[in-house]
């Protein structure tokens, strides 16, 4: 007779050590400001060409707070993770160009 922990135990998956996952590397806090500001001038460009126009009679604060909640979400759910992962494929990239070099 199976007990119920001995049948459970064998269908549970097991996942990976935590030591055998590649490790993220950061950018420098430097380099991150640098691709927020690549994201976020773009956008905010971007947001004032098309609003505009549509925005141009609201007092400056209910602009700006119509600005940014169209820019601030696109800036942080879709540019910037695209920037980092350009960033990082090319570090990758780097990397292993100046590992070949050496």
């Amino acid at each position: 007779m199976t007990t119920p922990a001995a049948t459970s135990a064998s269908t549970v998956p097991v996942a990976p050590a935590a030591a055998e996952a590649a490790p993220q590397v950061v950018p420098s806090v430097h380099r991150r400001a640098l691709l927020t500001w690549m994201a976020v001038y773009p956008a905010i460009t971007v947001a004032f060409l098309i609003l505009g126009p549509y925005t141009a009679d609201l007092p400056l604060a209910l602009r700006t707070l119509v600005m940014t909640a169209v820019v601030v979400p696109a800036v942080v759910y879709f540019l910037v993770p695209a920037l980092l992962k350009v960033n990082h494929k090319a570090s990758v990239a780097l990397g292993a160009g100046r590992k070949g070099a050496a």
